[in-house]
């Protein structure tokens, strides 16, 4: 089996790639949308066919990449059924399974550090995926997301340190540069959870604990409850839902830039900016039709109003005032593109000059 450990910096999250080496069928365990690009790079340097993108829990650190690998790369999406998360393909239980190729992982219910956490292990016990329910010589906070600390011994316990001694555990985080660890060591010397503390003993060392709030949370739950995507304002009736729209701020109507990637050609994608930035640094998304803000409405005045249309600018500030301008005249489907050609070249998209 293929196997690869990926990390995010920033947030010190691990990301894991496994894939069968004779179908090349793979899966990514808790992917981070800002790595999107390595992700996607590696499963298509690595001749890979993404059958699964997973997340072991509803994260709070970081916005998941599971919406935008099943745009991009048609993976199905799979969380617990407890998530809340009525985006995700999959909603697994306590002993479903996930195949790829001839290898197949175990879901267990692993509650504690979320209501909703769940760890992926293999059906042969060398590996299992804890996230942050089990992590190097310790394990996730309890105070938040339906955290409970006397669930979470449980879970360890009654679930993880059942497993055979030697299977390896591999965390979703660490903030120390270790790798992995295993049910033996947790066991004999987990500060937390090791070691032969009792209950009672587990959930006094986690009510002590005082512990910042998450900087990103507010950010990644409305995120991540979308599978990554933008949220939307209200659920739009079926034949409107034509894009994950994300309302700014400002009331801007607005898509990510790695929706555009994946669907510009089937909407209008209009940029907005003037002749000579077109042929600056920055480029232009090919196939984007070249209409300065200045001259709006211009030819899109006799268009039709029910056409999806996304404006491109180079950050964001004048396709937000083309939407605005447009929504006026009667158009129901128009959105800016978050970030501008700042976010797509950063992404590294593909520009034309």
């Amino acid at each position: 089996m293929l196997f690869r450990q990926l990390v995010d910096r920033e947030t010190s999250t691990y990301t894991y790639l496994l894939a069968d080496e004779a179908t090349h069928d793979a899966i990514l365990i808790d992917p981070v949308l800002d790595q999107l690009e390595r992700d996607i790079g590696l499963v298509r340097d690595l001749g890979l066919h993404l059958a699964y993108a997973l997340d072991t829990h509803v994260h709070a650190d970081h916005v998941t990449a599971l919406g935008s690998l099943r745009e991009r790369l048609g993976a199905r999406t799979v969380v617990s059924e407890n998530a809340g998360v009525g985006c995700a393909d999959l909603r697994v239980k306590d002993g479903d399974t996930i195949q790829f190729g001839s290898h197949r992982l175990e879901v267990f219910a692993t509650p504690g550090h979320t209501a909703a956490c769940v760890s992926y292990v293999m059906s042969d016990r060398t590996m299992a995926f804890t996230g942050d329910t089990l992590l190097v010589r310790g394990c996730g906070r309890t105070d938040f997301q339906g955290g409970d600390a006397h669930q979470l011994y449980r879970s360890v316990h009654g679930k993880l340190f059942t497993l055979p001694p030697t299977t390896l555990i591999y965390p979703a985080h660490d903030y120390h540069g270790r790798t992995a660890t295993s049910v033996d060591e947790e066991r004999r010397v987990n500060p937390r959870l090791g070691g032969g503390k009792s209950e009672a003993e587990f959930v006094a060392i986690m009510h002590a604990l005082a512990l910042a709030y998450p900087k990103h949370m507010d950010i990644a739950l409305s995120r991540n409850v979308r599978c990554g995507m933008a949220t939307v304002t209200g659920e739009p009736e079926p034949d409107k839902h034509w894009a994950p729209i994300e309302v700014s701020a400002t009331g801007v109507p607005e898509v990510a830039p790695e929706w555009v990637a994946a669907h510009g050609q089937k909407v209008r994608l209009i940029d907005v900016r003037d002749p000579h930035e077109l042929a600056g640094e920055l480029g232009y998304i090919p196939g984007a039709e070249p209409l300065p803000l200045a001259q709006l409405p211009g030819p899109l005045a006799v268009a039709p109003r029910d056409h999806p249309i996304v404006f491109v600018c180079q950050s964001g500030g004048r396709s937000a005032k083309a939407v605005l301008s447009l929504a006026t005249l009667g158009f129901a489907k128009v959105a800016s593109m978050s970030g501008g050609m700042l976010a797509w070249n950063q992404r590294r998209y593909p520009v034309a000059r």
